[in-house]
């Protein structure tokens, strides 16, 4: 384990992304609340709130923290039964919180997959990625402007990523 003793506190955030793909019949029982488990949103959001706050205990050799924030949101704008979640983690102390950001919307992911099998078998976890972090010594970084100094493979400027908003 490294040795941040010497490190001081500082506000930290990191956010995080996982995608759910499934059929837009399966999303629509999601929204509606209708899956044969219950309350998908809800029990995935408690799960990757959990799962955040026992990120040390799941991968070895990372540190144990005192979130102060940990939110998890969904969204189903992008339309053909795909599901965005993500995970915003806060905290004031010595690390980051990137690896509690993945980690809530990795478990969140899978707990959308475990209560919607029984509708679908062909649910598919895309990717999860960090989007971005901040506080700390080495600063903040964001994918987006990651993004924006690499170019895209056709030459053209990347597009901007639309607004986005939680779904409920």
């Amino acid at each position: 384990m490294v040795d941040v003793s010497a490190k001081p506190e500082t506000a930290r955030e990191a956010v995080a992304r996982a995608i759910v793909k499934m059929k837009p019949a399966t999303l629509g029982a999601v929204r509606r609340g209708n899956a044969p488990k219950g309350d998908v949103l809800g029990t995935a959001r408690t799960a990757g709130i959990l799962a955040a706050k026992r990120t040390s205990e799941l991968i070895p050799l990372c540190h144990p923290l005192r979130l102060t924030n940990v939110d998890v949101t969904f969204d189903d704008r992008r339309g053909n039964g795909t599901l965005e979640i993500e995970a915003r983690v806060r905290t004031t102390d010595k690390t980051g919180v990137e690896m509690e950001a993945l980690t809530a919307v990795t478990i969140a992911a899978l707990t959308v997959y475990d209560m919607v099998k029984a509708l679908e078998k062909g649910v598919t976890i895309a990717s999860v990625q960090l989007l971005a972090k901040s506080g700390g010594k080495s600063g903040t970084w964001t994918r987006d402007a990651e993004r924006r100094r690499a170019p895209s493979r056709t030459g053209h400027p990347r597009p901007k990523p639309a607004a986005r908003t939680p779904l409920q």
